[in-house]
């Protein structure tokens, strides 16, 4: 069986990801800490709720910003 690639762009590096890779497993794959980020589809923000739900077309743009908190 051959596996199909959508290519996206994550913070302006290009990536490999399966065809009906969501969100959600995309940034489990980065090993991303999903309360601590804040993520950008095509220049719109995406709530958290919506990860699971959204899904990428080939060059897609990702944005991901990590909040960093301290004292």
């Amino acid at each position: 069986m051959n596996t199909i690639y959508n290519t996206i762009f994550i913070n302006g590096q290009a990536f490999n990801c399966y065809i009906d890779m969501s969100l959600k497993e995309l940034l489990h794959y980065l090993e991303l800490e999903l309360d601590s980020i804040v993520v950008e589809h095509n220049n719109h923000i995406i709530h958290f709720i919506e990860f699971d739900k959204t899904f990428f077309k080939p060059q897609d743009k990702i944005e991901i910003i990590t909040i960093v908190g301290g004292g």
